[in-house]
């Protein structure tokens, strides 16, 4: 009976370490030299640099806050953006604090009408570094007028930092705010004091 149970337990055993070894190691290993190979900076977390430092990444927001620069989607993570804090809101239509949040966004883009829904509401994660361009328009007057650029020059940069979706159809048309604020300052128009 002992001599069964180990002949039983032994392949198992050995089945168990072999699995180990290739699913826990070997294969994930064998995808990270692949990712390294094929695309080293998305493995990398597609991180934006300048001047030789990390400055943000494509894939992560950022909260800007300053009139001068364009303002990604509010963000439920932690503190802002925080990733280790990844979350939406979970907030519903009839909810009190998105109610706030939607007149808050209103006010500070001093509008009128309905804000787009990405400037008054968290994506899923939190984290996400996009806006429609609709809400990149929105922006513009204030941009311009804290930069002192013609409101056409900085319409003209949001026109050229639309993406479109993958293959013309995964996705919807976005703009990604750390690149666009990245463009203004390019163009040397300093955010005004």
């Amino acid at each position: 009976m002992l001599h069964e149970l180990r002949r039983s337990i032994r392949p198992a055993i050995t089945l168990l370490l072999l699995l180990t070894l290739v699913t826990g190691i070997l294969y994930p290993l064998a995808m990270t030299g692949a990712a390294q190979l094929l695309f080293p900076a998305q493995a990398n977390g597609s991180l934006i640099r300048q001047g030789g430092r990390v400055i943000g990444s494509d894939l992560i927001g950022q909260g800007f806050t300053t009139d001068a620069y364009f303002h990604g989607r509010p963000s439920a993570a932690g503190n802002g953006y925080d990733a280790a804090a990844s979350a939406g809101s979970n907030l519903a239509p009839g909810s009190a604090d998105l109610a706030v949040r939607i007149a808050q966004g209103r006010a500070d883009e001093d509008l009128t009408s309905l804000a787009p829904s990405d400037l008054v509401t968290t994506s899923a994660s939190g984290l996400d570094p996009h806006v429609s361009p609709e809400a990149a328009f929105v922006q513009v007057r204030r941009v311009a007028a804290a930069r002192g650029l013609p409101v056409a020059r900085v319409e003209q940069l949001v026109r050229a930092a639309i993406q479109n979706p993958l293959l013309g159809v995964l996705g919807e048309r976005r703009v990604n705010v750390l690149e666009l604020n990245r463009q203004l300052d390019a163009i040397g128009a300093a955010p005004a004091p």
